[in-house]
């Protein structure tokens, strides 16, 4: 892949990247051809391939954008829990990845996406779970470690299920069930962390 080096050169890059976010999430990973991301970004697919040589690249270049984004909100998460009870806590991590997936669609669709090696999102998942756990021992210092591992992934699951319920389509009183599974955490964080 080629840098680019002048303020256009970043701007059509961007355009691309946008272009190619826009589409996976319409289409998903498969069904996507680079030629209707050029066309999509307003670029020929020579200038596409100047830059992205394949799909992969650009796949490659969308996640370690994506990627970078979650780490640094992962780290804001950290730096700020030690300031929060834990009912504040709760919300925080109930709507964490909510809000991050509504930021960035395209995430989820390509880090999830079966064509690409699993390597991606298992790589993801596991510094998600460490900063979770991170989260957890700063609340619960003499917390057991075994105790803190299996705490670790009931909160991530807990997590993932309001991205569940945040993306099911038609979801009656999808705002009640998000505040119920909120609570539930709540009440699980007092259940360990007290």
């Amino acid at each position: 892949m080629r840098e680019p080096t002048r303020k256009r050169g970043h701007e059509r890059v961007a355009a691309l990247l946008n272009a190619a976010a826009s589409c996976f999430v319409e289409k998903g990973y498969d069904a996507v051809t680079l030629t209707e991301i050029a066309a999509r970004a307003g670029a020929s697919i020579g200038s596409l391939y100047q830059f992205f040589p394949s799909r992969e690249a650009l796949v490659q270049a969308l996640l370690a954008e994506y990627t970078e984004a979650l780490y640094a909100r992962l780290a804001t998460l950290v730096a700020q829990a030690g300031t929060w009870d834990i009912d504040q806590l709760g919300t925080q991590l109930i709507g964490f990845l909510v809000l991050f997936r509504r930021r960035y669609p395209a995430f989820a669709v390509l880090a999830e996406s079966a064509s690409l090696p699993a390597s991606h999102g298992t790589a993801i998942r596991k510094r998600l779970r460490a900063e979770l756990q991170a989260i957890l021992r700063q609340k619960s210092p003499s917390m057991p470690l075994v105790t803190l591992q299996a705490a670790t992934i009931v909160v991530q699951q807990l997590m993932k299920a309001a991205l569940a319920i945040n993306a099911e389509p038609g979801l009656p009183d999808r705002k009640n069930a998000l505040a119920q599974l909120e609570r539930a955490l709540q009440l699980y964080l007092r259940s360990i962390l007290s």
